[in-house]
Protein backbone atom coordinates (compact mmCIF):
# COMPACT_ATOMS: atom_id res chain seq x y z
CA UNK A 1 0.00 0.00 0.00
CA UNK A 2 2.17 2.97 -1.02
CA UNK A 3 0.70 6.59 -2.09
CA UNK A 4 4.35 7.20 -3.93
CA UNK A 5 3.92 3.71 -5.99
CA UNK A 6 0.21 5.28 -7.00
CA UNK A 7 0.84 8.36 -8.26
CA UNK A 8 4.40 7.98 -9.89
CA UNK A 9 2.52 5.16 -11.53
CA UNK A 10 -0.47 7.24 -12.71
CA UNK A 11 2.79 9.73 -13.73
CA UNK A 12 4.33 7.25 -15.54
CA UNK A 13 7.34 7.14 -13.50
CA UNK A 14 8.66 4.08 -12.59
CA UNK A 15 8.05 2.00 -10.00
CA UNK A 16 9.86 -0.80 -7.76
CA UNK A 17 6.80 -2.92 -8.35
CA UNK A 18 3.50 -2.91 -10.62
CA UNK A 19 0.86 -0.81 -8.99
CA UNK A 20 -2.34 -2.35 -7.59
CA UNK A 21 -6.11 -2.12 -6.63
CA UNK A 22 -8.82 -4.13 -6.33
CA UNK A 23 -13.04 -3.51 -6.53
CA UNK A 24 -13.69 -5.96 -4.02
CA UNK A 25 -16.96 -6.55 -1.79
CA UNK A 26 -16.21 -9.95 -0.70
CA UNK A 27 -16.58 -9.93 3.23
CA UNK A 28 -15.03 -13.39 3.82
CA UNK A 29 -12.01 -13.05 1.86
CA UNK A 30 -11.49 -9.62 3.71
CA UNK A 31 -11.71 -11.38 6.94
CA UNK A 32 -9.68 -13.91 5.93
CA UNK A 33 -6.56 -11.79 5.02
CA UNK A 34 -7.04 -9.49 8.28
CA UNK A 35 -7.08 -12.62 10.28
CA UNK A 36 -4.12 -14.01 8.38
CA UNK A 37 -1.70 -10.89 8.16
CA UNK A 38 -3.42 -8.73 11.25
CA UNK A 39 -3.44 -6.05 8.76
CA UNK A 40 -6.35 -4.19 7.52
CA UNK A 41 -7.48 -5.80 3.80
CA UNK A 42 -6.34 -2.55 2.19
CA UNK A 43 -3.02 -2.68 3.43
CA UNK A 44 -2.46 -6.30 3.25
CA UNK A 45 -3.52 -6.12 -0.05
CA UNK A 46 -1.27 -3.18 -1.12
CA UNK A 47 -4.07 -1.10 -2.42
CA UNK A 48 -2.06 2.22 -3.67
CA UNK A 49 -5.24 3.57 -5.39
CA UNK A 50 -8.46 3.61 -3.77
CA UNK A 51 -11.36 3.37 -7.03
CA UNK A 52 -13.91 6.05 -6.17
CA UNK A 53 -16.81 8.33 -7.03
CA UNK A 54 -18.74 11.14 -5.63
CA UNK A 55 -22.52 12.54 -6.80
CA UNK A 56 -22.69 14.67 -3.61
CA UNK A 57 -24.42 14.26 -0.59
CA UNK A 58 -27.73 14.58 -1.53
CA UNK A 59 -29.39 11.69 -3.88
CA UNK A 60 -30.88 12.31 -6.65
CA UNK A 61 -34.46 10.29 -5.47
CA UNK A 62 -34.77 12.74 -2.73
CA UNK A 63 -34.86 15.72 -5.46
CA UNK A 64 -36.21 14.00 -8.68
CA UNK A 65 -37.11 11.29 -10.18
CA UNK A 66 -35.42 8.40 -10.77
CA UNK A 67 -35.94 4.89 -12.06
CA UNK A 68 -35.14 1.63 -9.78
CA UNK A 69 -33.99 -0.90 -11.93
CA UNK A 70 -33.36 -3.18 -9.30
CA UNK A 71 -30.02 -4.78 -8.39
CA UNK A 72 -28.74 -8.43 -8.30
CA UNK A 73 -27.13 -10.21 -5.73
CA UNK A 74 -23.17 -9.51 -5.52
CA UNK A 75 -22.48 -8.71 -1.48
CA UNK A 76 -22.48 -11.37 1.31
CA UNK A 77 -26.36 -13.15 1.88
CA UNK A 78 -27.78 -10.84 -1.55
CA UNK A 79 -27.91 -7.73 0.94
CA UNK A 80 -27.84 -5.53 -2.28
CA UNK A 81 -30.40 -6.92 -4.27
CA UNK A 82 -33.33 -5.40 -4.99
CA UNK A 83 -36.23 -6.09 -7.38
CA UNK A 84 -37.45 -3.53 -10.29
CA UNK A 85 -39.66 -0.73 -9.50
CA UNK A 86 -41.95 0.74 -12.18
CA UNK A 87 -40.80 3.62 -14.28
CA UNK A 88 -42.31 7.07 -13.08
CA UNK A 89 -41.73 8.12 -16.75
CA UNK A 90 -45.46 6.89 -18.20
CA UNK A 91 -43.87 6.93 -22.02
CA UNK A 92 -41.13 8.32 -24.22
CA UNK A 93 -42.65 12.20 -24.18
CA UNK A 94 -41.45 12.38 -20.58
CA UNK A 95 -37.98 11.47 -21.36
CA UNK A 96 -37.89 13.43 -24.26
CA UNK A 97 -39.06 16.66 -22.21
CA UNK A 98 -36.63 15.85 -19.44
CA UNK A 99 -34.57 18.77 -17.91
CA UNK A 100 -31.99 17.27 -15.55
CA UNK A 101 -30.95 20.75 -13.68
CA UNK A 102 -34.45 21.37 -13.82
CA UNK A 103 -35.10 17.77 -11.52
CA UNK A 104 -32.48 17.81 -9.62
CA UNK A 105 -31.06 21.30 -9.27
CA UNK A 106 -27.64 22.39 -9.09
CA UNK A 107 -26.06 22.16 -5.55
CA UNK A 108 -24.68 25.63 -4.09
CA UNK A 109 -20.93 25.80 -5.66
CA UNK A 110 -19.42 26.66 -2.58
CA UNK A 111 -21.01 24.06 0.24
CA UNK A 112 -20.19 20.91 -2.72
CA UNK A 113 -16.38 22.35 -2.65
CA UNK A 114 -16.25 21.89 0.69
CA UNK A 115 -18.56 18.92 1.02
CA UNK A 116 -16.22 17.32 -1.51
CA UNK A 117 -13.54 18.74 -0.05
CA UNK A 118 -13.84 17.15 3.44
CA UNK A 119 -14.90 13.75 1.39
CA UNK A 120 -11.65 13.78 0.39
CA UNK A 121 -9.75 14.30 3.04
CA UNK A 122 -11.36 11.90 4.89
CA UNK A 123 -10.51 9.13 2.07
CA UNK A 124 -6.82 10.26 1.84
CA UNK A 125 -6.80 9.95 5.65
CA UNK A 126 -7.85 6.43 5.80
CA UNK A 127 -4.84 4.87 4.37
CA UNK A 128 -1.21 5.27 2.26
CA UNK A 129 -2.91 5.41 -1.19
CA UNK A 130 -4.03 7.77 -3.93
CA UNK A 131 -7.40 9.46 -2.93
CA UNK A 132 -8.67 10.40 -6.34
CA UNK A 133 -12.27 12.33 -6.19
CA UNK A 134 -14.86 11.59 -8.82
CA UNK A 135 -17.91 11.48 -10.30
CA UNK A 136 -20.25 8.64 -10.91
CA UNK A 137 -23.81 9.55 -12.81
CA UNK A 138 -21.83 11.08 -15.80
CA UNK A 139 -23.85 11.16 -19.45
CA UNK A 140 -25.19 7.94 -19.97
CA UNK A 141 -24.88 6.72 -16.39
CA UNK A 142 -26.93 9.79 -15.64
CA UNK A 143 -29.72 8.48 -17.78
CA UNK A 144 -30.03 5.32 -16.96
CA UNK A 145 -30.55 6.17 -12.79
CA UNK A 146 -32.78 8.24 -14.26
CA UNK A 147 -34.74 6.76 -17.22
CA UNK A 148 -34.13 3.02 -16.98
CA UNK A 149 -32.69 1.40 -20.03
CA UNK A 150 -35.80 0.53 -21.94
CA UNK A 151 -37.04 4.20 -21.91
CA UNK A 152 -33.62 4.93 -22.65
CA UNK A 153 -33.63 2.60 -25.49
CA UNK A 154 -36.44 4.04 -26.73
CA UNK A 155 -35.70 7.69 -26.13
CA UNK A 156 -32.34 7.02 -28.43
CA UNK A 157 -34.91 6.67 -31.44
CA UNK A 158 -35.07 10.13 -32.16
CA UNK A 159 -31.36 10.79 -31.78
CA UNK A 160 -31.62 14.90 -32.05
CA UNK A 161 -33.90 14.71 -29.02
CA UNK A 162 -32.18 12.39 -27.18
CA UNK A 163 -28.99 14.66 -27.26
CA UNK A 164 -30.59 17.48 -25.92
CA UNK A 165 -31.58 15.23 -22.63
CA UNK A 166 -27.92 13.91 -22.36
CA UNK A 167 -26.98 17.83 -22.49
CA UNK A 168 -28.42 18.64 -19.35
CA UNK A 169 -27.24 15.97 -17.54
CA UNK A 170 -23.95 17.10 -18.97
CA UNK A 171 -24.79 20.26 -17.64
CA UNK A 172 -25.43 18.77 -14.25
CA UNK A 173 -21.70 16.82 -14.43
CA UNK A 174 -20.53 19.98 -15.51
CA UNK A 175 -21.44 21.87 -12.38
CA UNK A 176 -19.79 19.17 -10.41
CA UNK A 177 -16.54 18.67 -12.62
CA UNK A 178 -16.36 22.18 -10.72
CA UNK A 179 -16.54 21.98 -7.54
CA UNK A 180 -14.27 18.91 -7.86
CA UNK A 181 -12.17 21.03 -9.78
CA UNK A 182 -11.57 23.71 -6.76
CA UNK A 183 -10.93 20.82 -4.13
CA UNK A 184 -7.42 19.88 -3.26
CA UNK A 185 -7.56 16.41 -5.36
CA UNK A 186 -5.12 15.10 -7.82
CA UNK A 187 -6.86 12.08 -9.65
CA UNK A 188 -10.00 12.52 -11.04
CA UNK A 189 -12.39 9.21 -11.30
CA UNK A 190 -14.92 10.05 -14.56
CA UNK A 191 -17.33 7.22 -14.42
CA UNK A 192 -19.63 6.59 -17.23
CA UNK A 193 -20.91 3.38 -18.43
CA UNK A 194 -21.58 4.66 -21.95
CA UNK A 195 -21.43 1.22 -23.84
CA UNK A 196 -22.71 -2.63 -22.50
CA UNK A 197 -21.69 -5.84 -22.70
CA UNK A 198 -22.00 -6.10 -26.49
CA UNK A 199 -20.29 -2.62 -27.14
CA UNK A 200 -21.92 0.70 -28.59
CA UNK A 201 -25.48 0.23 -27.55
CA UNK A 202 -26.41 3.30 -29.74
CA UNK A 203 -25.19 4.14 -33.52
CA UNK A 204 -21.14 4.64 -32.82
CA UNK A 205 -21.05 7.83 -34.84
CA UNK A 206 -23.89 9.41 -31.59
CA UNK A 207 -21.13 8.14 -29.52
CA UNK A 208 -18.27 9.75 -31.14
CA UNK A 209 -20.34 13.02 -31.93
CA UNK A 210 -22.42 13.20 -28.89
CA UNK A 211 -21.05 11.10 -26.22
CA UNK A 212 -17.17 11.82 -26.14
CA UNK A 213 -17.01 15.13 -26.96
CA UNK A 214 -18.96 15.95 -23.70
CA UNK A 215 -16.11 13.63 -22.07
CA UNK A 216 -13.41 16.17 -23.71
CA UNK A 217 -15.09 19.31 -22.47
CA UNK A 218 -15.62 18.00 -18.94
CA UNK A 219 -11.79 17.08 -18.77
CA UNK A 220 -10.85 20.25 -19.75
CA UNK A 221 -12.26 21.74 -16.75
CA UNK A 222 -10.27 19.10 -14.90
CA UNK A 223 -6.91 19.12 -16.77
CA UNK A 224 -7.09 23.51 -16.23
CA UNK A 225 -7.31 22.94 -12.52
CA UNK A 226 -4.15 20.22 -12.85
CA UNK A 227 -6.25 17.39 -11.65
CA UNK A 228 -5.31 14.08 -13.95
CA UNK A 229 -8.08 11.93 -15.31
CA UNK A 230 -8.96 8.46 -15.17
CA UNK A 231 -12.21 7.09 -16.80
CA UNK A 232 -14.14 3.86 -16.01
CA UNK A 233 -16.95 2.16 -17.95
CA UNK A 234 -18.63 -0.94 -17.83
CA UNK A 235 -18.81 -3.19 -20.82
CA UNK A 236 -16.79 -3.46 -23.98
CA UNK A 237 -15.89 -0.06 -24.98
CA UNK A 238 -12.46 -1.85 -27.14
CA UNK A 239 -13.74 0.14 -30.37
CA UNK A 240 -13.98 3.27 -28.45
CA UNK A 241 -10.54 3.37 -26.42
CA UNK A 242 -8.53 5.60 -28.89
CA UNK A 243 -11.51 8.00 -29.08
CA UNK A 244 -11.53 8.27 -25.43
CA UNK A 245 -8.21 8.71 -24.80
CA UNK A 246 -8.05 11.31 -27.20
CA UNK A 247 -10.26 13.35 -25.51
CA UNK A 248 -7.99 13.15 -22.55
CA UNK A 249 -8.81 10.29 -20.45
CA UNK A 250 -4.74 10.15 -18.61
CA UNK A 251 -6.08 6.40 -17.27
CA UNK A 252 -8.49 3.58 -18.03
CA UNK A 253 -10.32 1.44 -15.72
CA UNK A 254 -12.30 -1.31 -17.23
CA UNK A 255 -14.06 -4.94 -17.58
CA UNK A 256 -12.27 -7.68 -19.33
CA UNK A 257 -14.93 -7.04 -21.46
CA UNK A 258 -12.55 -4.48 -22.95
CA UNK A 259 -9.34 -5.91 -24.37
CA UNK A 260 -6.45 -5.05 -22.22
CA UNK A 261 -4.17 -6.99 -24.29
CA UNK A 262 -5.53 -4.03 -27.11
CA UNK A 263 -5.00 -1.33 -24.67
CA UNK A 264 -1.53 -2.57 -23.74
CA UNK A 265 -0.87 -2.22 -27.13
CA UNK A 266 -2.21 0.99 -28.17
CA UNK A 267 -1.59 2.44 -25.07
CA UNK A 268 1.13 1.00 -22.78
CA UNK A 269 3.45 3.92 -21.26
CA UNK A 270 1.32 7.06 -22.42
CA UNK A 271 -1.53 6.55 -20.08
CA UNK A 272 -2.41 4.51 -16.86
CA UNK A 273 -4.02 1.47 -17.42
CA UNK A 274 -5.88 -0.61 -14.33
CA UNK A 275 -7.12 -4.38 -14.78
CA UNK A 276 -5.84 -7.49 -16.19
CA UNK A 277 -6.57 -10.52 -17.78
CA UNK A 278 -7.51 -11.90 -14.67
CA UNK A 279 -11.71 -12.14 -15.04
CA UNK A 280 -14.06 -12.88 -12.43
CA UNK A 281 -15.10 -16.07 -14.11
CA UNK A 282 -12.07 -17.27 -13.69
CA UNK A 283 -12.01 -16.57 -9.75
CA UNK A 284 -15.35 -18.25 -9.19
CA UNK A 285 -15.36 -21.44 -11.07
CA UNK A 286 -11.21 -22.03 -11.34
CA UNK A 287 -9.46 -24.41 -11.03
CA UNK A 288 -6.74 -22.20 -9.34
CA UNK A 289 -4.27 -23.41 -12.23
CA UNK A 290 -6.17 -20.86 -14.82
CA UNK A 291 -6.37 -18.51 -12.27
CA UNK A 292 -2.41 -18.63 -12.21
CA UNK A 293 -2.61 -18.80 -15.79
CA UNK A 294 -4.40 -15.80 -16.42
CA UNK A 295 -2.11 -13.61 -13.80
CA UNK A 296 1.03 -15.11 -15.50
CA UNK A 297 -0.15 -13.76 -18.66
CA UNK A 298 -0.73 -10.03 -17.34
CA UNK A 299 2.36 -10.26 -15.46
CA UNK A 300 4.11 -11.09 -19.29
CA UNK A 301 1.69 -8.57 -21.12
CA UNK A 302 2.80 -5.31 -18.62
CA UNK A 303 6.41 -6.18 -16.77
CA UNK A 304 8.32 -3.09 -18.01
CA UNK A 305 5.95 -0.99 -18.98
CA UNK A 306 4.94 1.75 -16.63
CA UNK A 307 1.62 3.20 -15.74
CA UNK A 308 -0.08 -0.33 -14.99
CA UNK A 309 -2.51 -0.97 -11.92
CA UNK A 310 -3.03 -4.58 -11.82
CA UNK A 311 -6.32 -5.34 -10.67
CA UNK A 312 -9.72 -8.18 -11.75
CA UNK A 313 -11.63 -5.46 -13.71
CA UNK A 314 -14.97 -7.06 -13.26
CA UNK A 315 -14.43 -6.74 -9.18
CA UNK A 316 -14.52 -9.63 -6.68
CA UNK A 317 -17.82 -10.43 -5.21
CA UNK A 318 -18.97 -12.35 -2.62
CA UNK A 319 -19.48 -15.58 -4.41
CA UNK A 320 -15.80 -15.77 -4.93
CA UNK A 321 -14.07 -18.90 -3.39
CA UNK A 322 -11.82 -17.13 -0.74
CA UNK A 323 -8.98 -19.63 -1.82
CA UNK A 324 -9.21 -18.57 -5.00
CA UNK A 325 -8.70 -15.56 -4.36
CA UNK A 326 -5.82 -15.79 -1.91
CA UNK A 327 -4.27 -17.92 -5.26
CA UNK A 328 -4.75 -14.98 -7.28
CA UNK A 329 -2.94 -12.21 -5.22
CA UNK A 330 -0.20 -15.03 -4.14
CA UNK A 331 0.57 -15.28 -7.59
CA UNK A 332 0.36 -11.89 -8.65
CA UNK A 333 2.42 -10.96 -5.46
CA UNK A 334 5.11 -13.60 -6.24
CA UNK A 335 5.62 -12.03 -9.97
CA UNK A 336 4.92 -8.22 -9.80
CA UNK A 337 8.37 -6.88 -8.76
CA UNK A 338 10.21 -5.37 -11.89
Amino acid sequence: MSYRIGIDALHLKPTPRLAHTEYCSNHALMQAVERETGKPFNEAWELDYFWYTNDGPVEWATRGRTTDMGHGEFEDGGRDRRDPKPSPFRDVEEVWAFDAVAEYGLPDLDELVAYYEREYAALKKAGDWVAPGGYYKTLVSGAIEAFGWDRILEAAVDQQKFDKVLDSFFRLSMHHARAWAKTSIEVFNCHDDFVWAGGSWINPDFTRGAIIPRYRELWKILHDAGKLVVFTSDGDYTKFVDDVVAAGAQGLTFEPLTSFDEVVKRHAGSIAIMGSKVDTQALTMGPISRIEAQVDATLALVRGRPGVFVAVGSHIPSNVPVENALAYFARLRAGWFR
